[in-house]
């Protein structure tokens, strides 16, 4: 070979190297990553990866991120005034952890320092003072609630964040605080009196177009573990029997392979993640839903707007992913030992399959149908009112699993039936199945077990 080829072949040699080298990095959601020299990156690992980022990533976006909606709850209706209590420059008494227990809210024994924990349980921490509440509010600790502050150290503003009605805490540190429970739905959360205590009401007053005395006898109807998701939309604070219009707070666990979300249909879960982000928590992102812009069936939202919203910076729709990923990661709980009749749950569970009929539209092991999972109020022998409200006007097969966690509250999308012995002895009737009164008690073991 002469001096040419020689010197060709070597440059070729080296720019051979050198794009080994480059192809060892690549991109991956903006990120560069490090792939072994001379190899292709493993897709299965990647996706992998990249399934656990998205996962961590929702999963902060639950528990902390308020899309913006401080400008909602702070900004406008100052409710952070509120919870200063005058003595720290708001408004009234302010809201100390006792009121903040008793209203619902949990906190996070996990972003308590050892020695805040030591005092706490030394009893030498002041629970009556708003001062407190801040303090905890300056260390992430209040589930759901993100308080932003001043260089002064002052209370400037509060937002909302998923958490807030669908986690909990165990308790294990002292009733109300102690590690979180992502998807359970908060059974205690007084929603209404909590809204009730915002010095300025004027933007839901403008919105739904009434007076503020009957803006907070709606409010204080609601009562622990509800809320009225539609009232932003139609306006109708009560059913036509005078009782609230609310329905209880759903967990947001075991929704995995399940259709459509929420007692009524309407969407997916990252259907529902958009609506609440947007018209429910008033954060700045984007929704669209033409069936919204109906001045009939929603008179407020579609005075609003509701059914075509737009802000610029978006907040909420970059999230989604991340949010809907994380979400669908909460597995249901399981029922504690002890919990049920183990030999009866058997034996239900034959009653649930078969007699009972109640797998025709509970399948395992979904516990609703897959896909269209929708039913009009007369097939399950209930009133059509929370149904009415939706733009399907039907109501949704409730996934069963994890039932322990809707004890508190009743069940049904109203909380109507105290117990499930009430739920089954509805059926019975509904659907004359004739059960007796051990097939009963057994059914009732089985969802118990769920």
């Amino acid at each position: 070979m002469d001096l040419i080829g020689k010197v060709l072949g070597r440059l070729a040699m080296l720019a051979g190297a050198a794009l080994v080298v480059y192809l060892a990095f690549v991109t991956v959601n903006g990120t560069v990553v490090a792939v072994s020299a001379g190899q292709k990156a493993d897709p299965d690992e990647q996706n992998r990866k990249a399934a656990q980022q998205l996962f961590e990533q929702g999963r902060e976006i639950f528990r902390f991120d308020t899309f913006g909606d401080e400008a909602f709850w702070g900004d406008a209706l100052q409710l952070h005034r509120a919870i200063e209590g005058e003595a720290l420059g708001g408004v009234g008494p302010g809201v100390s952890p006792k009121t903040a227990l008793a209203v619902g809210l949990k906190v996070d024994s996990a972003a308590l320092p050892d020695s805040l924990k030591q005092a706490l349980a030394a009893g030498q921490v002041d629970l009556d003072d708003p001062a407190t509440t801040l303090a905890l509010l300056k260390l992430n600790a209040v589930v759901g609630l993100k308080g932003f502050f001043a260089q002064d150290g002052t209370l400037r503003s509060i937002g909302l964040t998923c958490a807030s009605c669908h986690s909990i805490v165990d308790d294990s540190f002292a009733p109300g605080i102690g590690r979180r429970l992502d998807g359970w739905p908060n059974r205690d959360l007084n929603v209404g009196a909590i809204v009730s205590l915002a010095p300025n009401k004027t933007p839901i007053t403008d919105l739904l177009q009434v007076d503020e005395t009957t803006l907070n006898a709606v409010l204080s109807a609601w009562g622990p573990g509800k809320f009225d998701a539609e009232l932003f939309l139609d306006g109708k604070g009560f059913r036509p029997d005078g009782k609230s219009a609310a329905t209880l707070i759903p967990p947001a666990f075991g929704l995995a392979g399940v259709n459509l979300h929420t007692y009524t249909g309407w969407g997916s879960v990252t259907y529902w993640n958009a609506f609440v982000a947007n018209l429910e928590m008033h954060g700045n992102g984007t929704f669209f839903d033409p069936r919204l812009d109906d001045p009939v069936k929603f008179p407020v939202a579609a005075r609003a707007g509701f059914f075509d919203v737009r802000n610029t910076p978006d907040l909420i729709t970059a999230k989604l992913a991340a949010l809907h990923a994380y979400q669908l990661g909460l597995l249901a709980p399981k029922p504690p030992p002890g919990s049920f009749n183990a030999a009866a749950a058997k034996r239900g569970e034959r009653i649930f399959t078969g007699k009972g009929t109640c797998a025709n539209c509970h399948v395992l092991p979904l516990f609703t149908e897959p896909g269209w999972n929708l039913h009009e109020p007369a097939e399950i022998c209930t009133d059509s009112f929370q149904a009415d409200r939706s733009p399907d006007e039907r109501y949704r097969t409730t996934p069963l699993k994890g039932l322990l966690a809707h004890a508190k509250g009743g069940f049904w999308h109203d909380g109507r039936f105290p117990t499930l012995d009430s739920v089954v002895d509805h059926y019975d009737g509904c659907f004359g199945l004739g059960l007796t009164a051990q097939e009963k008690a057994d059914l009732v073991q089985y969802l118990r077990s769920l």
